[in-house]
């Protein structure tokens, strides 16, 4: 009887054991609590420590506010995980760090919360966590075809709620990953000039403007029959062009609206390029079929202010011009022109003499009046021919002061790469004055700080000579062609 007693006494002290620990063990569950979140709070000191309600991701650093904050096992924003480190844990406070968010790919269900999750259960916040407001920059093509694929340029176009189009509604859109762009098709009809895009952060109201721009004329004194260009943007949709006072009716636009060609006619008078679209009216300061500009070096017509004994070849394009000689090479020019012909250059060849030089006299580049205008104002135009591959050695361009020189290496792609350059006929040549520089130290003539005034260049006068001459700079190699092309009209132009 004794020892099954002593049998039963054991029993109960096990039972009683593991009953305890049980119930120890349940006791210390029940003091881990789930985590509650009662406000976030910016982590930059006093005085903007302030309580949010609302953040864009930028990566900022936040105190979360509760209870039961610490060991927290995971924290998102929006859906997205965040880094972070206990030891800035306390049971009412967690600091962290607001993570990046490409929004394009979140949860949309997720957007605007916080969820907490930490060994004790977890707990979720509403906080108003999205993009910027969007914005709106540019549209790609204002002039696409109904049904063409379009794109709108901005910031944070995304999580967009609706979008309207010149006055349509667009419901089918798509934004790109970084919402810098948001692509559709164009609406057969539109009936305004606003675009408009609601997102969850906001609304961009952007203007479709299209005003058309002259940036540049491929030849300024074309002859009749020669094909011209009009290089600018948002050339489409015309209603009236006009060269030098002559309505042109017949030409072809580039489709991306930077390119207007077409043949020019015979009566063409002095006068600016105009046009005119349903966004606004383009014109050039400057006159076509103007070869003095507002200060003529010379127009090479009988030798025009010409030192002949430079180097340079005078010419004619008129094959019934007995003097001074026809050159067939250059055609659409029935005037009279310099040539340049030289063959390879050796190292360091080149100079303002002999062969290599077009020389004139003195003549007034800058009237006295304007000497004093802002250079950036202005330009040094002149036209062109070069018929044959021309590789290596710069047209350097100078006053009789020479130090301010301007070099043209068009055959110069980058500081390592080149590649033969020609024309196809005449071309007009715009160089503004900012491009004229001084010698620098390493890089040679013409590389260094640019000229900042008139009189840098001209004096006070504004009257000098002018030499256009070619030059080898490099110290190693020849050139790989010679050169040989035609100048004409060496002239001062205002173009601003």
């Amino acid at each position: 009887m004794k020892i099954i007693f002593n049998k039963y006494i054991h029993f109960s002290l096990t039972f009683c054991l593991t009953a305890i620990c049980i119930l120890i063990a349940s006791c210390k569950n029940d003091n881990i609590s789930s985590p509650v979140i009662t406000g976030v709070r910016n982590y930059v000191a006093s005085p903007n420590d302030t309580i949010l309600h609302s953040a864009v991701a930028k990566g900022q650093w936040v105190v979360i506010e509760g209870q039961n904050l610490q060991n927290a096992l995971q924290i998102t924003f929006d859906g997205v995980s965040t880094t972070f480190n206990n030891a800035l844990f306390a049971p009412n406070s967690a600091v962290v760090q607001i993570p990046s968010i490409l929004f394009s790919t979140i949860d949309v269900n997720k957007l605007y919360t916080i969820e907490y999750v930490t060994t004790g259960g977890s707990a979720k916040f509403s906080f108003k966590l999205g993009p910027a407001a969007p914005t709106i920059t540019a549209v790609s093509d204002v002039f696409a075809n109904p049904g063409d694929s379009v794109f709108l340029y901005g910031t944070d176009l995304i999580l967009v709620q609706s979008f309207s189009y010149g006055g349509t509604n667009i419901t089918s859109f798509k934004s790109n990953l970084g919402g810098t762009s948001l692509g559709f098709l164009m609406p057969t009809q539109t009936t305004t000039d606003q675009v408009s895009v609601v997102t969850k952060s906001g609304t961009a109201d952007f203007k479709i403007v299209a005003t058309p721009t002259i940036t540049g004329v491929s030849n300024e004194n074309a002859s009749s029959g020669d094909s011209v260009y009009i290089y600018g943007t948002y050339l489409k949709g015309i209603h009236s062009f006009s060269f030098g006072g002559a309505a042109i009716t017949s030409y072809k636009l580039s489709s991306n609206g930077r390119s207007i060609g077409f043949i020019l006619p015979s009566s063409v008078a002095t006068g600016p390029v105009s046009i005119t679209t349903a966004f606004g009216t383009a014109s050039t300061i400057y006159n076509v079929n103007d070869v003095k500009g507002i200060g003529s070096l010379t127009t090479c017509e009988n030798g025009d202010n010409w030192q002949w004994w430079g180097g340079a070849q005078l010419k004619s394009g008129d094959p019934n011009n007995g003097w001074p000689g026809y050159n067939p090479d250059f055609p659409g020019n029935l005037t009279q022109f310099f040539i340049l012909n030289t063959k390879s250059l050796s190292t360091g060849e080149g100079n303002t003499y002999s062969n290599y030089a077009i020389l004139t006299n003195g003549a007034q580049w800058v009237p006295t009046a304007n000497i004093n205008d802002p250079i950036a104002n202005y330009a040094f135009k002149f036209e062109v021919s070069i018929p044959k591959p021309w590789n290596g050695g710069a047209i350097d361009i100078m006053s009789s002061d020479q130090t301010y020189i301007y070099r043209w290496e068009p055959w110069q792609k980058s500081t390592t790469t080149t590649a033969a350059y020609t024309t196809k006929g005449w071309i007009t040549v715009t160089v503004p004055f900012t491009e004229f520089r001084a010698k620098d130290a390493t890089l040679g003539e013409g590389r260094g700080l640019s000229m900042t005034k008139f009189a840098d260049l001209l004096g006070a006068s504004g009257n000098s000579k002018c030499t256009v001459y070619i030059h080898n700079y490099s110290t190693t190699a020849a050139t790989e062609t010679g050169f040989y092309g035609a100048f004409d009209n060496l002239r001062v132009v205002k173009i601003k």
